[in-house]
């Protein structure tokens, strides 16, 4: 037996599967691709995730759009995250041309020209459908990994959110944490004292800056309702999973935004969806483009609610797949994680660039077939090693893989098509109308009015007053002042905001992830 039979042979056992799966390539063997040797992605497995890795112009975009348009042809919803707007060509079929009809051919698939089902979304000011969450359903764990808080500086938050909750104080934008946090240390310090101890002024001084420095990366057009449901990323158009493109291109220097929104989309999906175990195909994927801006600057604690949530997800049905250039951009506690690796092309210009491939290499199986360190730079564009899980979970051999081209467009749409789509939006109806009811900022100033108004009154009550003699019986003399607290509470009567019991399992859960109660 040849060498290349012996190739073919050892792609069919690996990638063999009896359930449902989609063709991301053909094998490769000596430069050259082989013949009847498909890599067959089965999609049972896709909730271990995955890695789309690879120098600037190997294909990692392209790769990324192949595999949504599988998934979304065998009906599995997806969310990508947009980070340079190279998504929205999946919108529109795609054009063939001698080289696309080549590598079909090679890799042993037809070519059908098709458009999926596109929902455009928005975390900022970008068109599509808004995606807003409260304060409160971030909760006070979330509130302060994000802000970067020290022990003390997180003591103030939960105290804060404590007292929002007692109160019946809605926090739903960065404007009713800002003022409930002014009035802990003015109106409300002796009240806040009695109840909770002191709080430090220049504490929440810095707490203030860190938030405003928040606001500053855009965070406004994200705090608010209407909160979106992320059950409404889970739909299904005939037949073919819909794709919801986060367009995030106006944000790409605001990397903590970036990453708050993130982790806010894992957090809410692990606590909304229901425990599935493994099932024959996943319920959800989300492609997380860019994924070194996840990681670049985030703290320790912030990488392991990420690590913990990733473990955890699976369970919900949902696979999640980071695109990057280097998986060494990748935690190893998260890397070890995935299940599907795609590796492009990787650029050895410097000595640390070398140091690099040589620990890219050392990630993935040793294969009898290739040097892993020498094909990782020899690789052409839409060319990459592929690594994945069987069936059972066993890891399948490494192949130098011939990547099928997408089927729909691989250049973006143009501003009058993307308008379009969202003008067919189903959702943009539902999110964008922006609401502004009664939250913490209105009810404290409300209560701050009342409360000086009552004091302005007795006190024009008592000069109006001859003072009592010092003989003069106690009960004749004027009652005690009551406390601002105690005035106020006895005006206070407001509705509690909508999805409390997702805030407090939220609140649970992170709490959980950081060894916090």
């Amino acid at each position: 037996m040849d060498q290349s039979q012996q190739f073919h042979q050892h792609i069919q056992q690996g990638y063999s599967t009896k359930g449902d799966y989609f063709v991301i390539g053909g094998g490769m063997l000596g430069g050259e691709a082989v013949p009847d040797t498909q890599v067959k992605i089965p999609l049972k497995t896709l909730n271990r995730h995955g890695l789309i890795a690879g120098a600037t112009g190997t294909g990692k975009t392209k790769t990324l759009q192949v595999i949504a348009e599988q998934l979304s042809l065998k009906g599995v919803p997806c969310v990508l995250m947009d980070l340079k707007g190279d998504l929205s060509g999946l919108a529109r079929p795609g054009a063939s041309n001698d080289h696309i009809v080549w590598r079909s051919g090679a890799v042993g698939v037809p070519f059908e020209a098709t458009g999926l089902p596109v929902e455009f979304m928005t975390i900022s000011k970008e068109r599509g459908v808004k995606l807003r969450a409260t304060v409160s359903e971030f909760g006070p764990v979330l509130i302060s990994q994000i802000l970067e808080l020290n022990a003390t500086q997180q003591g103030v938050i939960a105290l804060t959110f404590r007292y929002c909750d007692t109160h019946h104080l809605p926090l739903l934008d960065l404007r009713d944490l800002k003022k409930v946090l002014q009035y802990v240390i003015n109106e409300g310090k002796e009240e806040i004292t009695k109840e909770y101890g002191a709080v430090s002024g220049a504490t929440v001084n810095t707490i203030m800056r860190k938030i405003i420095e928040l606001e500053q990366h855009g965070a406004e057009e994200f705090f608010g309702e209407r909160s979106f449901e992320v059950e409404d990323f889970v739909r299904v158009r005939d037949g073919k999973g819909v794709l919801s493109i986060i367009r995030l291109t106006d944000i790409q220097n605001r990397r903590k935004l970036f990453s708050t929104f993130m982790l806010s989309l894992l957090s809410e999906i692990y606590e909304t969806f229901p425990e599935v175990g493994d099932q024959d195909k996943p319920r959800l994927c989300l492609f997380i483009d860019e994924a070194h801006l996840v990681f670049a600057h985030a703290s320790r604690d912030l990488v392991q609610m990420i690590e913990s949530i990733v473990k955890l997800i699976r369970s919900k049905g949902v696979g999640v797949f980071f695109c990057t250039q280097s998986p060494t951009d990748v935690p190893d506690s998260v890397l070890g994680q995935l299940g599907l690796k795609v590796q492009h092309s990787l650029r050895a210009f410097t000595a640390k660039d070398r140091k690099a491939i040589t620990k890219t290499a050392e990630n993935y199986p040793i294969s009898a077939f290739y040097d892993t360190k020498d094909i990782l730079t020899a690789m052409g564009t839409g060319e990459a090693l592929i690594t994945a899980l069987s069936e059972k979970g066993h890891p399948a051999p490494l192949v130098h893989t011939l990547l099928r081209a997408p089927v729909s467009r691989m250049d973006i749409l143009s501003d009058g098509e993307i308008e379009e789509e969202v003008r067919n939006s189903e959702l943009v109806g539902k999110y964008n109308q922006s609401l502004d009811r009664e939250s913490a900022k209105e009810i404290l100033d409300q209560k701050i009015l009342r409360a000086e108004e009552a004091a302005q009154r007795e006190k024009e009550q008592q000069q109006s007053q001859p003072q009592p003699s010092r003989s003069q019986p106690s009960s004749s003399r004027p009652k005690k002042k009551e406390s601002m607290a105690e005035q106020i509470s006895k005006n206070t009567m407001v509705r509690q905001i909508g999805r409390t019991i997702f805030r407090e399992l939220t609140r649970s859960f992170m709490g959980t992830l950081t060894g916090k109660k």
